[in-house]
């Protein structure tokens, strides 16, 4: 069975979004954290499209290789226009985690209103490949849950100032341990295994 991980860009004041993300706005102006995937001249194996470093194409690919479902919450998901059909990885199925009624019946996304269900039916969808999660409320619970594996920051040297945090108020504290460090231009790599 594979690990559940997270690995989202994020600014040095630990935001995933800018300011006013939504429906067809996206993330909001946080557009600038993702700036890493297109500044380099590697392609990425996993994405078309994705020109890196050789730093962060080496990461990259291993992580996005390694996934077999996704999990999202539900800002997310309309933030990111998803409810149309696609989602964040061009193979994988998605799981949405909402309380709202699903939009459509698209393939490859699935609707559910549990942190542990969603991980679950993931888990099931993937095999033995890894389950990542996005969304800033969705990993909160899957940490205060106790199913995060391991936490990816793609930390990019911004301060944003306001758009939605990477972590929302969790319950107890929760030591991590640094597996890897990785400097690249635009961005650092941070990777982190959840110690329970």
């Amino acid at each position: 069975m594979g690990k559940v991980l997270s690995a989202l860009s994020v600014s040095v004041d630990g935001r995933i979004t800018g300011r006013d993300p939504g429906t067809g706005r996206g993330l909001g102006d946080g557009g600038v954290l993702f700036d890493w995937y297109g500044s380099g001249e590697t392609p990425s194996r996993e994405f078309e499209g994705f020109r890196m470093s050789p730093e962060s194409a080496r990461l990259f690919d291993e992580l996005a290789g390694s996934v077999g479902a996704m999990v999202c919450g539900r800002h997310t998901y309309d933030d990111s226009g998803w409810a149309a059909g696609g989602g964040p990885h061009p193979t994988a199925p998605l799981v949405v985690l909402s309380h709202r009624p699903a939009p459509a019946d698209w393939p490859n996304q699935t609707f559910t209103t549990d942190v542990h269900d969603a991980i679950a039916v993931a888990r099931d969808l993937a095999g033995d490949k890894d389950v990542a999660l996005q969304g800033g409320g969705l990993v909160t619970a899957a940490l205060e849950a106790g199913l995060v594996d391991e936490l990816v920051l793609h930390q990019v040297p911004v301060l944003l100032g306001d758009g939605r945090p990477f972590f929302q108020t969790l319950p107890r504290q929760v030591a991590l341990e640094v597996v890897e460090v990785v400097p690249a231009p635009g961005v650092t790599h941070l990777r982190y295994a959840v110690l329970r």
